[in-house]
């Protein structure tokens, strides 16, 4: 399987494993910014993909960078359709306590190539029945074992 890149930028760094058995190729900044604590920001990241058929693109937060600085991305996942041959952003936010200074070059997220499937929908008049059943936003607790 083949993930096609386009650099649009001279400055773009194509994506890459860190580590060989990662799900996640990291994807670096085009341009410097810095976020002040609570802004939000589209980041670009000079590339333009053609992901294999059949799947999308996943563009996910660092967790690094989650842990040590509070950055985050807004829409996570992000997806990048099969078609959309664009540039990528990444939509940063800082939710530290501190302005962060995105440098050209920095790992700023992650993408993951994922499988799509295309169901047929189908109206129905009903459901089945599960255990569950409707509950849900919080309907389990949030301590020790779920509810039976």
């Amino acid at each position: 399987m083949k993930l096609l890149v386009k650099k649009l930028r001279p400055e773009a760094v194509l994506p890459r494993f860190a580590h060989t058995d990662d799900s996640g190729m990291d994807v670096c900044a085009c341009e410097e910014r810095v976020l002040a604590p609570g802004e939000r920001a589209k980041i670009p990241l000079g590339l333009a993909f053609q992901p294999p058929p059949g799947t999308e693109i996943q563009l996910r937060p660092r967790s690094g960078l989650a842990i040590k600085h509070g950055i985050s991305m807004v829409n996570t996942p992000a997806t990048i359709d099969e078609g959309y041959r664009g540039e990528v952003c990444a939509i940063l936010i800082n939710h530290g306590g501190e302005p962060f200074r995105v440098e050209v070059g920095m790992r700023v997220a992650q993408i993951v190539v994922c499988p799509v499937l295309r169901p047929e929908v189908v109206e129905a008049d009903e459901l089945s029945d599960t255990s569950r059943g409707a509950g849900g936003f919080g309907s389990t607790g949030v301590r020790g074992a779920p509810v039976e």
